[in-house]
């Protein structure tokens, strides 16, 4: 059977850290072919660490040798590159978030039905095997129907003092477009894709405005900072279920926590830890849920998953539509931050 060769444009730490590992696992499938980078030295030290063969000035130069890419580059690139791969005959998996504005992602779904190209995004916590099992349980009516999620991917000072994290014209925004959209993503995936009527969001920047800042994640210059470093957002639903939203890289919290639950009809559910929370026999009862070895690294199974449908095999865990209602949501919390009003949507 023939492999699926792949690229890589962008060498950075999303690309040596987790895709990289996780697709050199798959090849009795794949050939990680070649990779690209702005900077050509990182690149031909990146591809002579991990056995890559090839490494390309101009990423275009790079789509008539592959079948699939990954794209690891800044936010801001994410939709020309990929309409330009997509167009070229490539697959397309990119990492998150899909694009900066919901206009991008747009165009990225155009050129993949127009080109009858798979494009998929990066969104790995789909992927764990906590995520798994609670869409197992939401499935089987454990909960019923959904009434109120909560929310919080919170870290105590940690701006990322590396790369260009912190750099609102190439990444598009802070911790919401870097940490929380992970979460906001995994909480549509296990609501099964509710349609959001209206936002009002609020984004927050003044802490790591301050001088003096401590942080836990390096060294950034407080003058320059122009990203958010903490939101909040209450989000509401066509079928009358709402969510409280809250992320942040620096918040002033005793410890870094991670935390999602959805309370419905018939029951409660939290992810992290993972939890079932019901009425039965007369009595409340609380169900930890143990999670068996043997489920794979969620870079794994993700880089999987994209492999597998690619050949034909599967359908894409994480679909394009669904993304872009990710980057549609981030979109109206920073416009509801702005403008101090709530933002009514598909209305």
């Amino acid at each position: 059977m023939t492999r699926l060769r792949i690229g890589l444009i962008g060498v950075g730490g999303i690309a040596q850290g987790r895709h990289i590992p996780s697709f050199l696992e798959l090849q009795e499938d794949v050939i990680l072919h070649a990779v690209q980078d702005v900077n050509e030295q990182r690149a031909k030290e990146v591809a002579e660490t991990h056995g890559i063969p090839h490494v390309y000035e101009d990423y275009p130069a790079m789509f008539q040798d592959i079948d699939a890419v990954i794209i690891c580059t800044p936010n801001k690139f994410h939709a020309e590159i990929a309409v330009a791969a997509l167009e070229a005959g490539v697959h397309v998996l990119c990492e998150k978030p899909m694009a900066i504005t919901t206009e991008e992602c747009e165009r990225m779904i155009e050129a993949a039905e127009k080109n009858d190209r798979l494009l998929s995004i990066a969104y790995h916590y789909r992927f764990t095997p906590e995520a798994k099992l609670a869409k197992n349980a939401i499935l089987e009516k454990e909960i019923g129907d959904p009434l109120v999620t909560r929310v919080q991917a919170m870290r105590r000072r940690k701006v990322p003092g590396w790369g260009v994290f912190t750099n609102k014209e190439l990444q598009g925004g802070g911790s919401l477009i870097d940490f929380g959209c992970h979460l906001l993503d995994l909480a549509l995936w296990l609501l099964d894709d509710p349609e959001p009527v209206e936002v009002m969001g609020r984004a927050y920047d003044r802490l790591s405005k301050t001088p003096g800042q401590v942080n836990d994640w390096g060294t950034f210059d407080h003058e320059t900072f122009n990203v958010d470093d903490h939101v909040t957002s209450y989000i509401t639903f066509a079928d009358g279920s709402s969510m409280q939203f809250e992320c942040s890289w620096a918040a002033n919290i005793k410890e870094d926590h991670t935390s999602l639950s959805i309370s419905g009809v018939d029951g409660g559910l939290s992810v992290y830890p993972l939890e079932l929370y019901q009425a039965k026999f007369g009595a409340l009862v609380d169900s930890t849920m143990k999670i068996n070895e043997g489920y794979p690294e969620p870079g794994v199974a993700q880089a999987r998953n994209f492999v597998d449908s690619c050949l034909g095999r599967t359908e894409l865990v994480v679909q394009p539509e669904q993304a872009l209602k990710v980057t549609q949501l981030m979109e109206a919390i920073y416009e509801s931050s702005r403008t101090g009003s709530s933002v009514k949507i598909n209305q």
